[in-house]
């Protein structure tokens, strides 16, 4: 569900005064990952590299309060359940999007990401979820990539991480992600937060 909130009740009540009417309130970081885990799991279970981190996002998104709340046309709402997007190529060429909803249990997880992906191969259309806080993914497995930054006009506010080709050594397997927000629904604090929970949960699978 999505509620309007006062932000003047909130832990973002300085923020939403600063940030709400910038041109550029998008921040960009980026961290390096050990995905060395998530691929021996994606192995082991059966399960596409790029749902299992997808899933990790949710879940470590998912015990810290911003990630529920977001900023749109100048007012400050708060969700009670999270998804995420996911961009695929559909089978005209193009690209199609479509949110998958996060759920604690990986299996149900996994069975939503891959029956909505192929709905949005085949039908060639958006999947949207209404109520829900949207974490946007981009990923480009094919290419190795440092850093992408995003659009920072605040045109689309939702948190958004992209990631390209993970890279194998003798020892670890790494993978850089960009992970970009709105500074009205998170600061730096969280957001390292959410960073170090991101390795947490990448490390249990």
């Amino acid at each position: 569900m999505k509620t309007e909130i006062n932000p003047n009740e909130t832990s973002r009540c300085e923020a939403f005064k600063w940030w709400i009417s910038s041109t550029q309130p998008m921040v960009t970081f980026v961290r390096t990952f050990n995905v060395g885990r998530l691929r021996k799991a994606s192995k082991r279970m059966g399960i596409k590299f790029n749902a299992l981190l997808c899933w990790c996002i949710c879940k470590a998104a998912s015990t810290i309060d911003e990630f529920y709340l977001l900023p749109e046309d100048g007012k400050l709402y708060r969700y009670d359940k999270l998804a995420v997007n996911v961009i695929v190529q559909n089978k005209k060429g193009s690209i199609s999007m479509c949110d998958i909803p996060y759920s604690d249990d990986i299996r149900t997880f996994d069975a939503d990401y891959q029956r909505l992906t192929a709905l949005a191969i085949e039908k060639c259309e958006i999947l949207s979820l209404d109520g829900y806080m949207v974490i946007g993914t981009s990923a480009l497995p094919h290419t190795e990539l440092d850093v992408v930054v995003n659009q920072y006009s605040g045109t689309l506010n939702n948190p958004f991480a992209v990631w390209g080709r993970y890279r194998r050594s003798l020892f670890k397997t790494t993978l850089p992600i960009s992970f970009q927000f709105h500074h009205v629904q998170m600061d730096g604090l969280q957001v390292g937060h959410f960073l170090n929970n991101l390795q947490v949960e990448i490390n249990r699978l």
